[in-house]
């Protein structure tokens, strides 16, 4: 059998994981003395709502190589396969456990997938996974086309306030407020390394959707696969963004709520794209 796994940062519905039967390593969010498992014990609506109120950072704890290597024995002793499609190496330490839980397991079906990416992202892959899984292709072949894909899908988001990069140590409050005052908003993207890159900066959201949609018409959408509207808490900028994005000629698909992996240092209001760029031609 061909396993398909992911974790959390992917944000993946967990009724869908179930429905899909792909399995789920969750990162715990710890905010105060509380701790939760991403995906599983917290609601996303009720994060937001505690990280506006609470005033705290949140601290995220990457899974455990045990946690890795319990699925993994089990997949060896039943003679099966697992693909893993990981949130971005450069933003966590996931992978780098599941690689150790990999040569502790010392079994050769154990395809690691580092996505250099996050959110929703890792979503596209796991169905482009799926999708091969059902359709007869073995867990070799799958990572394969996958890494293959992976440099394709792309994300572009902006971001209503910089108070959450600030609580986070990525930006310096003096900064973020006066990037505030001025109303900045920032347009984010996942470099090719993996890393958070900044594509421009907006005065106020307009400016701010229009700049997502030049990028979007810049980089050409595949068609083949789904154009996702993604927002964090509070769906009024990303209401407006769809609705640019329709008179354009756009087909977004369904609005895809961000997790708390990733919106803790986002904030609430923020919105963008998740899309996959056209095939460069050889």
């Amino acid at each position: 059998m061909i396993r398909i796994l992911i974790d959390s940062a992917s944000d993946y519905p967990l009724e869908e994981v179930k429905e899909k039967n792909m399995e789920l390593v969750s990162i715990q969010i710890s905010i105060g003395e509380k701790a939760y498992r991403d995906g599983i014990d917290l609601d996303r609506n009720d994060f937001y709502t505690i990280l506006e109120e609470s005033g705290t950072f949140p601290k995220t704890s990457q899974p455990s190589p045990q946690e890795f290597l319990d699925i993994f024995r089990d997949v060896k002793e039943k003679g099966d396969e697992i693909v893993c499609i990981l949130l971005s190496s450069a933003l966590s330490g996931t992978y780098q456990s599941a690689f150790l839980a990999r040569s502790m397991a010392d079994y050769d079906k154990i395809y690691l997938v580092d996505s250099l990416s996050a959110t929703y992202c890792i979503k596209v892959l796991a169905d482009y996974a799926c999708r091969l899984r059902d359709e007869g292709a073995d867990a070799a072949q799958i990572a394969k086309q996958v890494e293959a894909l992976k440099s394709r899908v792309k994300v572009l988001a902006a971001l209503d306030t910089l108070e959450y990069l600030s609580r986070g140590g990525r930006l310096s409050k003096t900064a973020a407020a006066i990037g505030d005052m001025a109303n900045i908003k920032p347009i984010i993207t996942l470099t090719p390394e993996g890393n958070v890159g900044v594509l421009g900066k907006c005065l106020g959201k307009n400016k701010a959707i229009c700049s997502l949609k030049k990028h979007l018409q810049e980089m050409k959408v595949d068609e083949s696969f789904p154009l996702y509207p993604i927002y964090s808490f509070g769906t009024e900028n990303c209401t407006r963004m769809e609705e640019k994005l329709v008179q354009e000629g756009y087909h977004p698909d369904t609005r895809l709520q961000i997790g708390p992996t990733i919106g803790s240092h986002i904030g609430p209001e923020a919105f963008g794209i998740i899309f996959v760029s056209e095939k460069e031609a050889d």
